[in-house]
């Protein structure tokens, strides 16, 4: 069973069910993620607002056929206090009723989804956030993020998200890390993380992201 000192403040290159395994019950105080949605957005030509080779050596397959197991919901409520799940509206059958869903409006243009929903288990009411990521247009047009990843979040949603519902004291884990957006979010904000990414690639994008981010502490 890992101690939490160990695996704290670093990028984990697992599988997340396994890394979840050996984590001690209720070790980390809120889980921010954004797991696979199960709609097979790989076999478009398109994703995340540029060409699918620009964004992702996933290449066109079938890498979003399907959402997580069952077991993966069942460690990931194991191992935290609090949850908040990107995309949680495709995966109704593993998650219990929420009054506090948070409404992202990606203020788009074009064609792509006006919204993205994300579950919560807090029992606060609905929460909205205004960002636009459509294309090459964002919210911060001065300051524009490189979308390295193929459903990458914008930073500021995701420290938005953990300056609502999170403390400086609390630790936050993602299981599907991606190129680790939420935990650039915690270090902005200096706070605890912990990130677990099954691709080596987005692994070490995600380490020199981290590296590159002003707010660290560590």
């Amino acid at each position: 069973m890992y101690k939490i000192e160990d695996i704290i403040n670093k990028v984990h290159c697992a599988d997340c069910l396994e890394f979840m395994k050996n984590m001690p019950d209720k070790c980390v105080d809120l889980v921010v993620t954004d797991p696979l949605y199960g709609i097979d957005v790989g076999k478009s030509e398109t994703v995340g607002g540029g060409k699918l080779a620009e964004v992702t050596k996933y290449g066109k397959h079938d890498w979003d056929k399907n959402i997580p197991s069952k077991e993966v919901f069942n460690e990931l409520f194991r191992v935290s206090r609090n949850q908040i799940i990107f995309g949680g509206n495709y995966m109704v059958e593993h998650l219990y009723n929420s009054s506090c869903w948070i409404v992202w409006d990606k203020d788009n243009t074009g064609d792509f989804a006006d919204c993205e929903l994300a579950w919560t288990s807090f029992r606060s009411a609905v929460r909205k956030i205004k960002y636009r990521w459509n294309g090459m247009l964002q919210g911060n047009m001065h300051e524009k993020e490189k979308r390295v990843h193929p459903t990458q979040k914008p930073q500021p949603v995701m420290q938005w998200i953990l300056e609502k519902y999170a403390k400086r004291t609390d630790i936050i884990f993602d299981p599907f890390m991606g190129s680790g957006t939420t935990l650039c979010a915690c270090r902005e904000l200096h706070m605890d993380y912990i990130g677990v990414e099954i691709n080596q690639e987005y692994c070490a994008i995600a380490e020199k992201r981290l590296f590159n981010t002003q707010g660290s502490l560590f």
